[in-house]
């Protein structure tokens, strides 16, 4: 499977019975609820995922140790991976509202995870809806399937390993460029970013206007090259590392695999008073093309 599929592709798909389309709807304000999004019409078949409590390990939240999304152990993603639905040869197409950046999550941890068989929907619901396909309310009774998480080394680093990183591995910051340069910091203890870190805004991936969608292969190449990423396999983070995944899927696009995630991303970092934070623009930075949520 590809890792970026179309909506047609999706169409055309539907009925496969190794396929399990997954809404992973999500927001960073409280007041919002993806499961509610999802309760008013999803994409039919489509099973719901939530951030916090299935793709997250417990304990997590503004100001936490681990960060507000720390990395779920390989138990919890094999009880809540395989009561989705999903098995060892399930084809996996995940969705959200936001042009992936959410959805890149699920995408990221099920290949961190051993399942290289899951794609991005590029455009998501968003793209879906405006091309008038159909929506359903209907909660699918989907059997549960065995899934062994395996975590596969190298896909996520703790803070441990970002101490001990090697300094020719680019360090890329997803978040907005006036997060970055610590302009503001409206979620986590501390404003600024990582020393050393180049900003890589997740919504330089997109295309511009009312339904966004990834950039072309080449675009991208050029995008992450100019950042380095050709000289060596990039760590990723962004605030609480879930954009950073979007970033992630840009550079396997692009042909650049073999980047990594910083789990707790910010988020754990500016959480400990002893590490260090630089703020200002930094390296040279990608255009920042959309406002990123």
């Amino acid at each position: 499977m590809r890792d970026l599929v179309t909506t047609d592709w999706l169409a055309s798909h539907l009925a496969d019975p190794d396929l399990r389309v997954v809404d992973v709807r999500w927001y960073l304000d409280p007041a919002r609820r993806g499961r509610d999004a999802y309760a008013a019409g999803h994409i039919p078949g489509a099973v719901f995922l939530d951030v916090d409590a299935d793709l997250s390990a417990p304990g997590g939240g503004r100001g936490r140790p681990f960060g507000r999304h720390p990395w779920p152990s390989a138990e919890q993603v094999s009880r809540v991976i395989g009561a989705a639905g999903i098995g060892g040869g399930t084809h996996v197409v995940a969705y959200d509202d936001q042009a992936g950046s959410v959805a890149a999550r699920l995408w990221f941890l099920l290949r961190a995870y051993g399942h290289d068989e899951v794609a991005v929907l590029d455009g998501g619901i968003v793209k879906w809806r405006a091309e008038g396909r159909p929506l359903s309310t209907d909660v699918p009774a989907v059997p549960p399937r065995s899934f062994e998480a395996v975590r596969r080394p190298g896909f996520v680093l703790g803070k441990a390993d970002m101490l001990a990183r090697d300094a020719a591995r680019p360090l890329l910051d997803a978040r907005a460029p006036e997060r970055y340069r610590g302009e503001t910091e409206p979620i986590d203890p501390r404003a600024g970013h990582v020393p050393g870190a180049r900003n890589a805004p997740f919504s330089a991936n997109l295309t511009s206007g009312p339904q966004p969608v990834f950039r072309p292969p080449s675009e991208l190449r050029a995008l992450y090259e100019a950042l380095g990423a050709a000289d060596a396999p990039p760590i990723v983070y962004c605030g609480s590392g879930v954009t950073a995944c979007h970033d992630l899927l840009a550079l396997q696009l692009a042909g650049l695999p073999g980047a990594a995630l910083y789990g707790g991303s910010w988020s754990e970092w500016s959480a400990d008073p002893s590490l260090p934070v630089e703020t200002g623009a930094g390296g040279p930075a990608a255009p920042d093309k959309r406002s990123p949520s």
